[in-house]
């Protein structure tokens, strides 16, 4: 079997950039959407997850308008899963025992944010097990501030969770490497 898509959290709440600040990667969500073309033309399984914030005041509250998915995620997916905490793992249905009962040993991470929810979601496929490939240009991330008042930039934060992911969890790869070349829109200027 193919291995799925997994498109995380790509959700119009995270264009606010009063409640999530600086952003970095600009071509992420064309790579995304370059992504999910690909897997539609070869019929492979792609999964959406939507975030659903506990937090009323956050834009991807459930009645908020930035829940809904942003238009990249065309079509219906294979399976859609509902979350409220970071990894895909950890939601309804759940996605690791559709894999298996879909017999995927594979999966393709992509989405928003790549620090939170996309490298929780790689962090726990590779724990359990599965052959993990991280997009890190189909992810973007926001500026932090840190524990001690230093603020990190997103590019940097980016970088980091490649670092963290690639080799332990599973492989760091762009988006050209996995449709093939001149496919992806880029990576924002960022040299990984």
């Amino acid at each position: 079997m193919a291995a799925a898509l997994i498109v995380v959290d790509v959700q119009q709440g995270f264009d606010d950039a009063a409640y999530w600040g600086p952003r970095n990667n600009p071509d992420c969500e064309s790579n995304i959407g370059v992504l999910i073309g690909h897997w539609r033309r070869k019929g492979w399984p792609i999964v959406y997850v939507r975030h659903d914030s506990q937090d009323e005041t956050s834009p991807l509250h459930p009645s908020a308008a930035g829940n809904a998915f942003k238009e990249m995620l065309a079509g219906t997916p294979d399976l859609l899963v509902t979350k409220s905490v970071n990894s895909s793992f950890h939601g309804t249905p759940d996605l690791d025992e559709w894999l298996k009962a879909s017999a995927i040993e594979s999966i393709v991470i992509c989405g928003i944010t790549t620090n939170h929810c996309c490298e929780t979601t790689a962090r726990v496929g590779g724990n359990l097990g599965y052959d993990v490939t991280f997009v890190i240009d189909a992810t973007h991330t926001f500026d932090r501030d840190g524990p001690f008042g230093e603020e990190v930039e997103a590019d940097e934060l980016s970088r980091i969770t490649g670092v963290n992911v690639h080799d332990e969890f599973g492989t760091v790869a762009l988006t050209h490497d996995i449709v093939g070349p001149g496919s992806s829109a880029g990576y924002g200027g960022v040299v990984i």
